[in-house]
């Protein structure tokens, strides 16, 4: 699966590539009877960020490529969300963002690869539910709660 697309990091460290709605979007769920909502990710879409874009003047503006580059990072909303993500789905955005801002995205991509490999067919598992929407769809077709992982 050595194809995560560098577009597809969000501006607050969201990995796009592993998102739900990216996943279902890539592997067309809805053609399949499973109703999660399809995102081309933040970046192609040109709305900056997802959880931050309308709270955050520099993303709207145009002024940071990456919330880490904002002197007020991690702002509370940051924060909030990423605590969520933590919790829930297995990442954090500030993670990522400190990552980036160590080693570059190059190497974040590569490890976020290795990260969220399915060890079946080797295409990316879900943050938000740990199934790999190419190998994984019957499991995803009998999930009650689309957006849990198994072991929550």
């Amino acid at each position: 699966m050595d194809n995560m697309k560098e577009e597809l990091i969000a501006p607050c460290g969201m990995n796009c590539n592993v998102c739900s709605s990216y996943l279902a979007y890539l592997n067309d769920t809805k053609g399949k009877g499973i109703g999660i909502p399809y995102c081309a990710g933040c970046r192609p879409r040109d709305k900056k960020c997802a959880f931050l874009k309308k709270r955050c003047s520099l993303l709207m503006d145009g002024k940071v490529e990456y919330c880490y580059q904002c002197p007020d990072c991690p702002c509370d909303n940051l924060k909030h969300v990423d605590k969520r993500y933590q919790t829930l789905y297995r990442m954090s955005l500030i993670d990522n963002l400190e990552y980036i801002k160590q080693n570059g995205i190059e190497a974040l991509l590569t490890r976020e690869n290795e990260k969220w490999r399915c060890p079946e067919c080797g295409e990316a598992i879900c943050c938000h539910n740990g199934i790999c929407f190419s190998c994984g769809i019957e499991r995803l077709r009998s999930k009650k709660k689309l957006f849990r992982w198994e072991d929550e």
